[in-house]
């Protein structure tokens, strides 16, 4: 140990060592001798360093420099064990520098972590690998820990070495490809990246950290380091009661957000509201219109804004674009305390490919498939992941679980499902690998979503995980030990699409197209559904929902209200995009705030006020909510009325005497002395009716109540004799006698 080859020496210099704990730090022979070397390139060539061992009295030593670059070492006789000490560089001006040896401090990875992380099976990865703050000997500092096995040789680099590759490199742990490096005296906001070289055709790159807590804002890419231990949440009563309130018999209506364009601030440029100006205002917002949910899209830092957070490079860092990590957790803590849930858009689907990012990692296809027929989105320019190597499995594994616990969210939305599960998916014959049976599916991610799932669920109980689905894949929203993926929920895509197909339609022409309305009852309980309005029907000059709506500008309003009604009254769980609350015209726009402006017009306040009001009967009628997933919780009365484009049927909740009318008259025609069956006679209130004019209707009705008959109707007993409002949704329910509200 007392002589270094020299090149050994040579590799510690040029930083191309890979196992630097084996030259530099303390070492101690057999023959009781005790060797400290420092590799210190700071260092002026007139400076000088020494030893100070701390003990009953400190003493210091001076080291010798054993190479011009910056290479000191000190041997001390008849030691027995490793002291405490700091290394303390003098320079000849008088300035003095004292730090801990990087290569004095022990590993905090174990074998049993090494194991699990390569056994794809360490759930926890994101307390062992990044950037973790930690306590070592009564030393405050920061280790670093990486994957990345074709490197060879890893430095971590920032502000506190000068960005200088040399001064501290990475020890590589063990043949899984792990690096490791503790660096004392390191706090949080530290700017930082890997600088890496490859084992193959001289590679070398600086990245971000893959399991970075925190990244510089846009366009600068380093990762920082933070402390997540210090938050102190407030929300226990919904943590606690979250696996009541998130059940399947529970109103679910989800109001979808895009932080950048929600709300900016006019008076400041239009800037980005902040976390913290977030978590004063969405709340109380979203929970005076009745919503139960927050849908965030990606919040994943991501370089580009155009992308609206679906191409990731942070998978671990919320966007610093609206602050830092603990000011996101105040915004989801605020709303939570506001008794709102928060779901977030999660992208395990693919990734951008940009150079600070995961792509080419370490000179290798590390994180992607290196055959572009399973690697690369090219209708996308995105990357795929290797859903079959353990060490990006559980990447993403550890990531979803990460956000569940570190950030308390309720629910995960998986992005583009079906680009995941389908090798073909927008790719030409030829252009893609059947699987080891010869088809189209891609067997390791189905199996990685099953995983998902699986873990998602045992870990955190009443947490949602919705799939973004947009084919026939059977049993997504079922149960993995029933063959299903294990989603709670699915978006209805098909519903979607014949929705609006239907009412961008001249009313004139929907008699030809009730079908459209008709046809999501053939497979409404096949799955676990989630009606989704969502971001993606209202750009790329899709138009706005108001401005699909065909018409006069009352008609159009109008419309849009029986699409919501409707919406509202067939089974399944609400999505709504932010701004069609109130009718948005223009088509959403992710670099501009919503156009707020239009409340000051009696229309869209009146709006506002319908899908308020819409929210709130959704939310406490439990014939709206409670059966979403079976035929028992729906019967239709009439659907076969298209000359007058009219559709009936009754929502039931639990208790099947508790039921909701809902009458629908898709035509600009009102419908006078209109007969419906019902299952019971006697007075029936008129809750809703989205032609009131409170809601900028025409004030057509049933003056808030009718009386049903005994006279049979579409195979009831009873029937009511109707006003159908024109373009509208009336809801009637039954007032309960003395006996029934006794038995209910």
């Amino acid at each position: 140990m007392q002589t270094l080859a020299y090149g050994e020496l040579d590799a510690i210099v040029h930083a191309t060592h890979g196992a630097p704990f084996r030259v530099l730090g303390p070492h101690l022979t057999d023959t009781s001798t005790l060797i400290i070397r420092a590799f210190l390139p700071q260092a002026s060539a007139r400076a000088t360093v020494s030893v100070e061992i701390a003990g009953a009295r400190t003493t210091s030593h001076q080291m010798e420099r054993v190479a011009p670059e910056g290479l000191f070492e000190l041997t001390l006789s008849r030691r027995k064990q490793i002291p405490s000490y700091q290394l303390v560089i003098a320079e000849p001006d008088g300035r003095e520098t004292r730090l801990h040896d990087p290569y004095a401090f022990p590993f905090m990875l174990t074998d049993f972590d090494l194991q699990l992380l390569g056994e794809g099976q360490h759930h926890q990865a994101y307390q062992k690998l990044g950037a973790q703050m930690r306590e070592v000997n009564g030393v405050k500092g920061v280790n670093f820990a990486v994957w990345s096995p074709n490197a060879q040789r890893i430095s971590v680099v920032g502000d506190f070495n000068q960005w200088d590759g040399r001064r501290h490199p990475m020890q590589r742990r063990n043949d899984g490809g792990i690096w490791e490096l503790f660096i004392p005296d390191l706090g949080a906001n530290e700017r930082y990246k890997y600088a890496l070289a490859s084992q193959y055709q001289g590679y070398y790159t600086e990245r971000a950290d893959p399991y970075g807590f925190y990244s510089e804002v846009r366009p600068l890419t380093s990762s920082l380091t933070y402390d997540l231990s210090q938050y102190g949440w407030q929300d226990d009563d919904w943590m606690r009661t979250r696996i009541v309130s998130q059940g399947f018999d529970r109103p679910l209506a989800i109001y979808e957000v895009h932080l950048g364009s929600w709300r900016r601030s006019p008076e400041e440029g239009g800037r980005f509201l902040t976390y913290l100006e977030l978590a004063e205002q969405l709340p109380a917002y979203v929970k005076e219109m009745g919503y139960t949910h927050v849908e965030f899209l990606p919040i994943s830092e991501h370089p580009f804004d155009g992308s609206w957070g679906y191409q990731p490079v942070g998978m671990f860092s919320p966007t610093s674009r609206f602050g830092a990590p603990d000011d996101f957790r105040t915004l989801v803590d605020a709303l939570h305390q506001a008794g709102i849930g928060v779901i977030l858009d999660w992208v395990p689907g693919h990734f951008p490919k940009d150079g600070h990012g995961l792509n080419y990692f370490d000179g290798t296809h590390l994180y992607e498939h290196d055959d572009p027929r399973m690697g690369e989105h090219t209708e996308w320019g995105t990357m795929i992941y290797n859903y079959g190597r353990n060490e990006v499995r559980n990447f993403l594994l550890s990531n979803a679980l990460f956000w569940l616990s570190e950030y308390h969210i309720d629910g995960l939305r998986v992005d583009a499902v079906a680009s995941m599960i389908y090798l073909d998916y927008a790719r030409k014959h030829g252009e893609w690998l059947p699987n080891r049976f010869g088809g189209r599916e891609n067997l390791e991610a189905v199996d990685f979503l099953k995983t998902l799932n699986t873990l998602a669920h045992h870990y955190h109980p009443g947490i949602l995980t919705i799939a973004e689905e947009s084919t026939a894949w059977p049993m997504v929203s079922r149960p993995t030990y029933l063959g299903g993926l294990g989603f709670s929920y699915k978006w209805n895509m098909g519903w979607m699409h014949d929705l609006l197909d239907y009412f961008q339609a001249d009313p004139i022409y929907r008699r030809y197209k009730q079908d459209r309305i008709t046809f999501s009852l053939m497979y409404a309980f096949s799955e676990n559904f989630i009606l989704p309005l969502s971001h993606d029907e209202v750009v790329h000059l899709k138009h706005a929902l108001l401005d699909k709506m065909p018409g006069d500008f009352w008609q159009r309003f109008a419309n849009l209200r029986a699409l919501y009604g409707f919406m509202y009254g067939h089974p399944g769980k609400k999505l709504l995009f932010m701004g069609g609350e109130f009718g948005q015209w223009n088509e959403w726009a992710y670099d501009r705030s919503l156009d707020w402006h239009l409340l000051d017009h009696e229309p869209h306040q009146k709006l506002q006020r319908y899908v308020r009001d819409l929210n709130r009967l959704y939310a406490t009628e439990p014939a709206m909510h409670e059966i979403d997933t079976s035929w028992e919780g729906f019967n239709w009365v009439d659907f076969r009325d298209t000359d007058n484009s009219v559709v009936a049927f009754l929502r039931r909740a639990k208790d099947q005497d508790d039921f909701l009318l809902f009458a629908c008259n898709f035509t600009p025609v009102p419908r006078h002395n209109y007969r419906l069956g019902v299952p019971h006679a006697g007075v029936y209130h008129e809750v809703l009716n989205s032609d009131a004019g409170d809601y900028y209707g025409s004030n057509v009705g049933n003056m808030g109540a009718v009386h049903a008959e005994d006279v049979p109707s579409h195979s009831y007993p009873a029937s009511l004799s109707l006003t159908l409002p024109p373009l509208a949704v009336i809801v009637l329910k039954p007032e309960r006698t003395k006996k029934e509200e006794e038995t209910a």
